[in-house]
């Protein structure tokens, strides 16, 4: 697993959505770029749709509510009409869905230091295809699994 680079992490809220509040709706759109590595993660009332590209290789998240729990839902969209084949998106979506929720972890640890419960929900990933055998939701555990920086999050208070 590729370990996160906070230097390389930029977040921007939108839409009214603050480092601490609301719970929902909250959604994540991360985006990186190839040819210096940076990410980038907008946290907002929607996806930032303004900053999906062709590829369609970003990160998707959203805090969800079945019956009182919370989960966190990720949607990755394997089939790329411009981009390699399904079974080398899938690939790589999931070599680097670690250092993607490491990112969402870190970029919003604000979030999780007054939400902490949400550390200890289900991430629950779905793979978006149209072939069957990459069409799949898995579940990736939780955040405090993705949080190898939380000695970070003391100095972002």
């Amino acid at each position: 697993m590729s370990r996160l680079n906070p230097d390389k992490l930029s977040v921007e809220y939108r839409n009214g959505v603050t480092p601490t509040e609301p719970i929902i709706p909250r959604y994540y759109t991360l985006t990186h770029s190839d040819i210096t590595a940076e990410l980038f993660l907008f946290i907002g009332d929607n996806y930032a749709y303004d900053k999906i590209n062709e590829m369609r290789d970003e990160v998707l998240g959203e805090w969800v509510t079945i019956g009182t729990d919370y989960s966190y839902y990720v949607y990755l969209y394997v089939d790329g009409e411009f981009g390699p084949v399904a079974a080398i998106r899938n690939y790589i979506f999931r070599r680097e869905l670690p250092l993607a929720l490491e990112a969402i972890r870190y970029g919003d640890s604000t979030f999780f230091h007054e939400h902490p419960e949400l550390d200890y929900v289900p991430i629950i990933v779905h793979f978006l295809s149209s072939y069957p055998q990459y069409n799949k939701v898995e579940n990736w555990g939780n955040f405090s699994n993705y949080n190898v920086l939380s000695s970070h999050d003391k100095s972002k208070k």
